[in-house]
C-alpha cells in the first residue's frame, strides 16, 4: 500500500468513525427531545387489550391469505380487467385499501410489503389495460400512474390506500414523487391535465384525471365500460343481469360538466403533499378552493350546490338549477333491473375538503358551514300522520326523499372538530360516543369481538369463493376483504375512520415504535382511548409482555397536529409541550394517562416524531 492509499484508508476509517458518533449522537438527541414517562404499575391484562392484539394478529393473517388467493407474484389482481363505475380499476386496489392503515396501527412489516406489491402491480396492470369501445381509456386506463378521467367517488375509493401510505412510511421516494405529481394534476402543474380553473376556483368537470377533464355530456358507455357477457359468468354488484342493464344503469349519468362537491376529495392529495415538506402552494390551493365552496354555500341559503358552471356560477351547466347534475341533490334515476327509483345524491363527500382545510389551518370555523347546512336541510321537514319527516333530495318540485331520520351528513365530523356538546346531540345513539361519555363500558370488548367474528366470516366466504380469474370482477374480492379497522381507529386512536374516500385520518393520538423506528404500537402492547374533550384525552396503555419492557411514542394527532401540553399519570403531573412523548412500560405494567392538549396547534406533518417537522 503506497502512502496515498494509506492516507485514503485512514480517511475512510475516520469518516466511518465520525458517522458512528453522529448516529449515536442523533439517537441520544432523539431520546432527549421526547419527554420520557416511566410506567411501573402492574396491570392485569384487560380483555379489550387481549382482543385488540388478537384482532390485529388475525386480520394480518387473513390479509396474507387474501393476498395469496387473489393476487399473483407481480401484484396483479387475478380478475377480468374492466373500466367503469360498475366495476373498474378503483375496485381492484380498493381490495387492499386499509392495509397501510393496519400497518400504522401495529401490524407487521409484511402487511406493508404486500400492500406495496399490490400497489406497484396495480399501477402496471391498469396502465396496460385498455378499452376498445370507451374512448376515454383506449390508450390505457391509467396514464402517469393515475386514472385517465373519472369521478372522485371512484378516484377516492382507488386512492384510499395511497393516502394512508403516508401514515405508514412517508419516506419512500416513489410515494413522495407520486404524491406531488398526483396533487399537481389539480394545481395546473401537469401538461395535458387542465382540471382546475384558478380564476373561477372550480374543478371543471365531474370527470377529471391525468388526461384532464371531460367537457361533454357523459354516456352510459363512458360509465359502464366495454361490452361483456354477463349472464352465467359474472355477478355485477349493482345487481345487473345483462350488459344492457349495466349501460341502462348509467343512462341518465350525463350532466358532468362543471364542479361538484365530490371534487373536494381532490384536496386530500394536496393536503397530504403539504405534509411532506410544508410547501406553501399546496396549503394555499386547498384553502382557496374550500373557501370558494364556503362562499357558494352562503350564496345558496347555506346549502352546498351540486353544480357550478364553467363560468363559476351556481347551476351554470344545469340551467341555473343549484341542485342539478349527476350525483346532485336532484339526481334520481331508474334502476333497470327493477324499474324502481333510486336517489343518488353524493354531495356529502365534500365534507372531506372541509376537514382538510381544518387540518391545514387549525380553523374550526370550517365546520360552521356544514353545521348551518344540517340545520337548513332539516328546516324543510314536514309532518305526515303526526310523524315528522326530513328531506334528503331537492328537485324542480322542491324537497323530497323524506325519511324519519334527521339529515345528519357530516355531523360526526363537525362534532369531532368542535367537541361541542350541541354538536354531539346531532349524532343520536352511537355506542362509541356513549363509551367516551362514560357509559357503555363494555363497548370496546364487544366491538372488538364483533370484528373478530367479521374476520372469521370473511375468511370463510373467501375459502368458499368459487370464482376463477376469468369469471371474477375486480370488486368480487372486495366483498371478502378481511381488513377490520373502524373500531381500531376509534378505540386505539380516538379517531374517526374516514371510509374509502382518500381522506387523511383525523385522530386524537397515534403511536410509534421507537425501537424499530416505525409507525404503530410495538408488539405486545395495547392502547384504549377512554375519554375525549376539547382539550383533553384519556388513554390507557398496557404492556402485555410480562418479561420485557416496551416503549411507545405517543403523538398528538395522526399528523402531529395536536400539541401535548402536559400529562398526568396516577395523579402525578408532568409538563410536555411538544407533539409527542415517550412512554416506557415495564413488564406487565400499564397506566391511565390524562393528556392536556392544544388541538390543531401544529402544522400537520408526515415526519415521524424522531425527525424534525418543518415550520409552517
Amino acid at each position: 500500500m503506497n502512502p496515498w492509499q494509506r492516507i485514503a484508508a485512514m480517511g475512510a476509517v475516520c469518516f466511518a468513525a465520525m458517522l458512528a458518533v453522529l448516529s449515536t449522537a442523533r439517537a441520544a438527541d432523539d431520546a432527549a427531545t421526547l419527554a420520557a414517562i416511566e410506567i411501573t404499575t402492574p396491570m392485569s391484562a384487560p380483555d379489550w387489550a387481549l382482543l385488540e392484539r388478537e384482532l390485529l394478529r388475525s386480520t394480518e393473517a387473513a390479509c396474507r391469505e387474501f393476498y395469496d388467493r387473489y393476487f399473483d407474484d407481480r401484484g396483479y389482481l387475478l380478475c377480468v380487467e374492466r373500466w367503469g363505475g360498475d366495476d373498474g380499476p378503483d375496485d381492484a386496489i380498493e381490495c387492499v385499501a386499509d392495509w397501510p392503515l393496519l400497518y400504522a396501527l401495529g401490524c407487521s412489516d409484511e402487511i406493508l410489503t404486500l400492500y406495496r406489491r399490490a400497489w406497484e402491480g396495480h399501477l402496471r396492470q391498469y396502465t396496460l389495460a385498455k378499452t376498445v369501445d370507451v374512448e376515454l381509456a383506449r390508450d390505457g386506463m391509467y396514464y402517469k400512474e393515475f386514472p385517465v378521467m373519472f369521478d372522485w367517488l371512484h378516484h377516492g375509493e382507488g386512492l384510499t390506500a395511497f393516502v394512508f401510505e403516508g401514515l405508514a412510511d412517508p419516506s419512500d421516494a416513489k410515494f413522495q414523487k407520486r404524491l406531488r405529481r398526483f396533487a399537481g394534476l389539480y394545481l395546473g402543474e401537469e401538461p395535458g391535465a387542465d382540471n382546475y380553473d384558478a380564476h373561477h376556483k372550480i374543478i371543471r368537470s365531474l370527470f377529471t384525471g391525468s388526461r384532464g377533464p371531460l367537457l361533454r355530456k357523459a354516456t352510459g358507455l363512458d360509465w359502464a365500460g366495454d361490452p361483456i357477457d354477463v349472464e352465467g359468468r359474472f355477478e355485477p354488484r349493482h345487481g345487473e343481469r345483462t350488459y344492457a342493464e349495466m349501460v341502462a344503469h348509467f343512462r341518465d349519468y350525463n350532466d358532468i360538466v362543471g364542479d361538484h362537491p365530490q371534487n373536494l376529495c381532490a384536496t386530500s392529495l394536496a393536503t397530504t403533499a403539504y405534509m411532506l415538506a410544508h410547501e406553501p402552494k399546496y396549503k394555499t390551493w386547498v384553502v382557496d378552493y374550500v373557501n370558494a365552496w364556503v362562499e357558494r354555500m352562503k350564496a345558496n341559503h347555506d346549502i352546498i350546490p351540486t353544480n357550478i358552471g364553467l363560468d363559476g356560477k351556481i347551476g351554470g351547466e344545469c340551467g341555473g338549477r343549484w341542485y342539478g347534475g349527476v350525483y346532485g341533490w336532484g339526481f334520481t334515476v331508474i334502476q333497470p333491473q327493477t324499474g324502481d327509483k333510486a336517489n343518488r345524491n353524493t354531495h356529502q363527500l365534500g365534507i372531506s375538503g372541509f376537514g382538510n382545510a381544518t387540518l391545514l389551518t387549525g380553523d374550526r370555523r370550517y365546520g360552521d358551514a356544514w353545521r348551518r347546512q344540517i340545520d337548513a336541510v332539516n328546516s324543510h321537514s314536514r309532518t305526515v300522520d303526526g310523524r315528522i319527516e326530513y328531506p334528503t333530495m331537492c328537485g324542480d318540485d322542491g324537497w323530497y326523499g323524506y325519511t324519519p331520520q334527521k339529515y345528519s351528513h357530516g355531523a360526526a365530523n363537525v362534532h369531532y372538530w368542535s367537541m361541542d356538546k350541541a354538536d354531539r346531540e346531532r349524532l343520536g345513539d352511537d355506542p362509541w360516543i356513549s363509551f367516551l361519555a362514560g357509559r357503555a363500558a363494555d363497548h370496546p370488548a364487544a366491538a372488538l369481538r364483533g370484528d373478530l367474528e367479521a374476520v372469521r366470516q370473511r375468511v370463510a366466504a373467501m375459502r368458499a369463493d368459487r370464482t376463477t380469474p376469468d369469471t371474477r370482477l375486480a370488486d368480487d374480492p372486495l366483498m371478502v376483504s378481511p381488513a377490520a379497522v373502524t373500531n381500531l381507529v376509534q378505540l386505539m386512536l380516538g379517531g374517526i375512520y374516514p371510509g374509502h374516500v382518500a381522506s387523511p385520518l383525523h385522530a386524537r393520538l397515534r403511536y410509534f415504535d421507537p425501537q424499530s423506528r416505525r409507525a404503530g404500537l410495538p408488539p405486545r402492547t395495547a392502547a384504549l382511548v377512554e375519554r375525549l374533550s376539547a382539550d383533553e384525552v384519556t388513554v390507557v396503555l398496557v404492556n402485555l409482555d410480562v418479561v420485557d419492557a416496551h416503549s411507545i411514542v405517543v403523538q398528538g394527532g395522526a399528523y402531529g397536529e395536536h400539541r401535548l401540553d402536559s400529562v398526568s399519570v396516577e395523579g402525578k403531573g408532568q409538563k410536555l409541550g411538544g407533539r409527542s412523548c415517550q412512554v416506557r412500560l415495564a413488564p406487565g405494567c400499564g397506566a391511565r394517562l390524562v393528556l392536556k392538549t392544544a388541538r390543531y396547534a401544529n402544522a400537520p406533518t408526515l415526519s415521524p416524531p424522531w425527525e424534525p417537522a418543518e415550520a409552517n
